[in-house]
């Protein structure tokens, strides 16, 4: 399986954090989000991962240089549009790796490594799969999901709460026919007046309309993104938690990679 991380952005809402550290460099319990991420991911036998990076990309490069994973491949991809495009843009630069079965991951999305390997195991019945969790309201930042059974219907900010019956947790998995349609469809909409301004979500959401998407529900199992300040206090007394319950017998977590990261990372914001 391989994985495309979209860690583009600068994360403007973590400011000062983030005034010259990339979202996915900073640091939470001794290592950058980033390291969290592809530890799970090499978890679940992920065995080749892109980081797709923008602002201060060689910040991530450096994580990358620093990072080991016996039978995994990890490596940078840097979009020089991430200024002037949001992720839908990003998405359109890696859109040559999108040529096999992939995972599509946020980059502010972290996860425990059992959440993906609810993901991964579920029954995959449409050529998109998307992870998503339910509580009990939503708020305008969610990203909503309207889904009849197993079946996706719409995604995005703006849906009409009376619809909304879930949330994207900003993870998917594409079989070989989702990556061409995607692929297929990102290039459709970039080609279009609003390309730079839009989301990938809205290519999933058009995707959805045309019945091509699927859920897989990860509700109980861990995870968090990291969008603002409170996010990243939730977040490093969450990957704290993962760490812990990882140590314990039985864990989902593989003896492989829980020693990735070999090195001090120059990018530390405390």
């Amino acid at each position: 399986m391989k994985a495309i991380i979209l860690s583009a952005g600068q994360g403007r809402r973590l400011m000062p954090l983030t005034k010259s550290v990339p979202k996915c460099c900073l640091v939470l319990d001794g290592k950058p989000l980033l390291v969290h991420q592809l530890e799970s991911l090499a978890a679940n036998g992920v065995d080749e991962i892109v980081v797709v990076t923008g602002f201060n990309h060689r910040e991530v490069d450096d994580v990358v240089s620093g990072i080991s994973i016996p039978e995994t491949s990890v490596r940078t991809l840097y979009n020089p549009f991430y200024a002037v495009s949001d992720n839908l843009g990003t998405s359109w630069v890696a859109r040559k790796e999108m040529n096999t079965p992939f995972l599509l991951v946020n980059g502010d999305t972290l996860f425990e490594a059992s959440t993906l390997a609810q993901l991964l195991s579920s029954e995959r019945v449409y050529p998109i799969t998307l992870a998503v969790d339910r509580k009990g309201d939503y708020d305008d930042d969610d990203m909503k999901i309207s889904a009849d059974g197993e079946q996706l219907k719409r995604v995005g900010k703006k849906l009409n709460l009376d619809i909304v019956n879930g949330e994207s947790i900003g993870m998917m998995v594409f079989n070989r026919a989702g990556a061409e349609a995607f692929v297929q469809k990102v290039e459709d909409l970039m080609s279009g007046p609003d390309g730079l301004e839009r989301w990938y979500l809205s290519a999933i959401d058009e995707m959805a309309m045309a019945g091509m998407v699927g859920i897989s529900s990860i509700e109980g199992y861990d995870w968090c993104e990291v969008d603002d300040l409170v996010d990243y206090t939730h977040a490093e007394k969450a990957v704290v938690r993962w760490r812990v319950r990882a140590t314990k017998p039985g864990s989902h977590s593989s003896s492989r990679n829980r020693n990735i990261w070999q090195k001090t990372p120059r990018c530390v914001m405390l």
